[in-house]
């Protein structure tokens, strides 16, 4: 068997004499450094502008803006968003009482690399959209005149990951800028974006723990300095634990590093995601002669400890501990990824909310903001960069990796939630489809392989308290190249039933890996299926993109992970529907795997995952918030009989529909199924249980619009039946809140088509909002037929031609069939007569392209039969409307 473990080794300390503050006096008890945001007050242009690095370039015209800043909200209307370059532009007023002290600018993040210019000096440059920069911009800087800061920003560059990826590279200055002022003596701050002081905890037990805290100090004077190092170290309560000093002389423009070790810490409070206890440590500079504090700077720390074992999963503080995980990506429409402090600190307490106590930062740093809520709410995490798909024979490509991974590490480095530093993502998705001969495949694996070791030893070297991992698609490559055999442990993104094959090729793909590889520890890094709250169905299919066959497939993987023991845990992919602008699908521009829409509102789904993640609170929710206008083929009068779902934690609930039970239901896998009868058209749906001996309600009033089977001229008065043509599923306009109910035969007496088969595409269709109406149709139909009485009717027929060859991503892992190139035309006739002679919708609107046509029909007989005739190709229908009109 083999166990990866957080490794503790014994370290001899002296104990340094406490030292008592109260000694000082309270004006030297402030710090001598500063800092501010500059977020405000920014010029932008987008696209190239090197006129801008003359200070006296008039910007008037360029836009006001404030960070943080994205100039991609094209993503999410465009496949083709904008790549290239943007500058920004500032003026800085320097306070006088900041001469003498040195200046550093913090960026920290923009997209994905940056030169930053002072006074038309070029400072400096970083490159890597996800991690933070600081310079020491001192020497470039005026205190008597006003200073122009200029940064350019590129987000095209192909040396620097990613360059590939299922997520949109958004370019911009999206996180926030500072000032910091130090005295002339202070911690290092441009180690790697990091402050400049590691802190670890080498030995933890129930019984005591020990601390290291190791940094630099730097004097820039020109005289020497004489300085105390204080470490204090705070009980999560706020009381003093313990307090150690050491006198340290520098020569002038000396830097020196200093090694602290502190112990014991007695009977310490254990971190865990439960009691996620944090002890604050102070490290502070003083001048010896004027005891004043010259430098300050507080990080928090806690003690645990971990290892992965591959038969038995995770262990945290030697107990074992499955890991119930969340992906993030960082942006919200229509925003992008500008993205302010507390938006991040939503999202960290909505998963918290839900139950989870992993996260995946996925797949690359992400704020500050997100680190420090994982510490404090208590979610353990996997932090990678962002190497994705594919390895390219770039130069300077492998440096930029290793200094993206060095600043990731230093600057997250203290975070006791963080227990997995990753550095690869599906890393031959895109290579094996691009490269297909072994010939040309052979130096990309090599190549990819000596980055993946490179990768690992740097790892290594920076952080060896921790885990390295990397995520791999489903595919047995991993193992063959070698690629698995380097990390400690292994993740695999796996989509069974979503992408291809069934739901239960997901445990047998598990199974199958432990059995041949069982030394790998392992989780689960994706699962998921897309859904679209306009979608629903009686019948769920795999990528239908409705909510029911998302509930399907998680209610499915996610037993599996809780259950299976050598399975560490997962992380579901993803927490939000996001920005990936290569996308098509029913929601353009959109992934959306998310267990919360965009705007954060959380989809039914979500509270199946807490009612089975949290048994500290009682869970009820009735399953149809994402369906709150509900249709149903009505036969006869008689209630129509509809699927509604409660998730809940309680072992038994009870339904109610407008103040009358449906029944009562045990709850299998924490959800209660109940055929409900919906006849009314705002039914009050209201669930009831108890949890331990309490009771627990939930209630929701839906809508409901009966579409009836045989129609007459009593129903037919204000009715527009829609039908979804070739589709399953229900589908609820957005704008119009009309709902296009699923295709059915026809029947004599009632209606429906006649002959073709059902079709479809995930290309992106134009020209309309309602893009999954016209994703589906019916090919080579006869027609469609309505039972009717006499009278004047419109009739609307909907069109889109997707019979032409066009390309799709790596990411649909095969699922969109190509199409065979035809031009189909057809006519059309109702009740005989000609209507169209020849209709060609690729010639009429394009292909991909909605078309709508209507006609008004007076109909003098007892039904409307819309007949298809195919002139060329075949004759198709994406749907149909009809409405009495007298």
């Amino acid at each position: 068997m083999r166990i990866f473990k957080h490794i503790h080794k014994p370290v001899c300390w002296t104990i340094a004499t406490i030292i008592i503050f109260s000694i000082l006096a309270p004006s030297s008890l402030y710090a001598q450094r500063e800092i501010q945001t500059i977020n405000d007050s920014w010029k932008f242009r987008k696209g190239e502008c090197t006129a801008a690095l003359d200070s006296t370039f008039k910007d008037d015209e360029w836009e006001d803006i404030h960070l943080p800043h994205t100039w991609n909200t094209d993503a999410y209307t465009e496949k083709d968003y904008y790549r290239g370059t943007g500058w920004y532009r500032r003026q800085i007023i320097l306070p006088q009482d900041w001469i003498g002290k040195q200046v550093f600018l913090k960026l920290d993040a923009a997209s994905k690399a940056t030169c930053i210019y002072i006074n038309g000096k070029k400072v400096g440059e970083h490159t890597g959209g996800y991690t933070a920069s600081t310079l020491n911009i001192t020497p470039f800087l005026s205190f008597n005149s006003p200073n122009m800061l200029v940064i350019r920003v590129d987000n095209a560059r192909m040396d620097i990951p990613p360059i590939s990826g299922d997520f949109t590279f958004f370019g911009g200055i999206y996180r926030d800028a500072w000032l910091i002022a130090v005295p002339s003596q202070h911690f290092n701050l441009t180690n790697h974006g990091s402050d400049g002081i590691f802190i670890t905890t080498p030995r933890v037990s129930e019984q005591q723990a020990t601390l290291s805290i190791h940094g630099e100090i730097k004097n820039d004077a020109r005289e020497k300095a004489a300085l105390e190092l204080v470490h204090s170290i705070y009980h999560p309560d706020g009381t003093l634990l313990q307090t150690q000093k050491q006198f340290i002389q520098l020569k002038a423009g000396e830097t020196r590093n200093f090694d602290s070790n502190i112990s014991p810490i007695l009977q310490p409070l254990l971190w865990t995601p439960e009691t996620p206890y944090l002890y604050r440590v102070e490290t502070t500079l003083f001048n010896c002669k004027t005891k004043s504090i010259v430098d300050q700077s507080n990080h928090h720390t806690g003690f645990r400890w971990f290892h992965f074992e591959s038969n038995k999963g995770f262990y945290l503080n030697g107990k074992p501990y499955k890991l119930r995980g969340i992906c993030r990506h960082q942006d919200q429409k229509p925003i992008g990824v500008a993205l302010t402090d507390e938006m991040h600190r939503r999202d960290m307490k909505l998963m918290k909310e839900m139950g989870a106590n992993f996260i995946r930062i996925s797949h690359y740093p992400q704020d500050d903001a997100i680190i420090e809520m994982c510490d404090k709410l208590g979610m353990l995490a996997w932090e990678e960069i962002p190497v994705i798909d594919i390895v390219p024979d770039t130069p300077g490509y492998g440096d930029n990796c290793e200094r993206s991974l060095r600043e990731m590490i230093r600057q997250h480095y203290n975070h006791p939630s963080i227990i997995i530093w990753g550095y690869m993502n599906e890393i031959l998705l895109v290579t094996q489809r691009k490269y297909k001969t072994e010939n040309e495949l052979k130096p990309v694996i090599e190549r990819t392989l000596a980055l993946a070791n490179r990768l690992e030893q740097v790892l290594k070297e920076e952080d060896s308290t921790r885990i390295s991992a990397m995520a791999f698609h489903g595919s047995n490559s991993y193992n063959e190249t070698g690629l698995s055999q380097i990390t400690d442990i292994v993740g695999w993104n796996l989509y069974q039933g979503w992408y291809g094959g069934d739901v239960t090729g997901f445990e047998k793909f598990l199974a199958e890996q432990h059995r041949n590889y069982p030394a790998h520890p392992m989780i689960v890094s994706e699962y998921g299926a897309g859904s679209d709250r306009r979608l629903h169905t009686l019948a769920p299919r795999a990528f239908d993109f409705s909510i029911e066959y998302q509930q399907k497939y998680l209610e499915h993987y996610l037993p599996v992970l809780e259950e299976t023991p050598y399975v560490c845990g997962g992380t579901h992919w993803n927490f939000i529907d996001f920005s990936s602008a290569l996308r098509d699908e029913s929601m353009p521009r959109i992934n959306n795997k998310g267990l919360v829409y965009a705007d954060r509102t959380p989809k039914d789904v979500y509270y199946y995952y807490k009612a089975a993640w949290r048994s500290d609170i009682p869970v009820l929710h009735i399953a149809s918030r994402d369906w709150t206008r509900r249709s149903g083929v009505q036969q006869e009068g008689k209630p129509v009989m509809l699927p509604v779902k409660v998730y809940s934690n309680c072992p038994e609930v009870e339904l109610f529909i407008d103040g009358t039970s449906v029944g009562k239901k045990k709850t299998e896998n924490f959800t209660a199924l109940f055929e409900v009868p919906f006849l009314r058209k705002e039914p009050f749906l209201s669930a009831h249980a108890t949890y331990q001996g309490k009771p627990v309600t939930d209630g929701l009033r839906v809508g409901f619009t009966p579409i009836p089977d045989r129609l007459d001229k009593t129903n037919l008065n204000g009715l527009e039946l829609a039908v979804n043509v070739g589709s399953h599923c229900f589908f609820t306009s957005d704008e119009s809140h009309l709902t296009w109910v699923p295709d059915q035969p026809y029947t004599p007496g009632s209606w429906g088509h006649l002959g073709g088969k059902e079709a479809g595409t995930q290309t992106e269709i134009g020209l309309t909002t309602d893009g999954p109406l016209f994703q589906t149709l019916r090919n080579g139909l006869e027609g469609y037929r309505f039972d009717v009485p006499q009278g004047v009717y419109e009739v609307e027929l909907l069109f889109t031609d997707i019979y032409r060859r066009n390309s799709s991503t790596a990411y649909l892992l095969g699922r969109e069939r190509q199409q065979e190139n035809r031009e189909n035309a057809f006519r059309i006739t109702i009740n005989g007569k000609t209507v169209e002679d020849a209709l060609s919708p690729c010639r009429t609107s394009g292909y991909f392209r909605a078309l709508r046509k209507k006609y008004i029909v007076d109909n003098d007989t007892d039904h409307l039969e819309i007949k298809f005739h195919a002139r060329s190709g075949n004759s198709f229908l994406n749907g149909i409307k009809i409405r009495h009109r007298n």
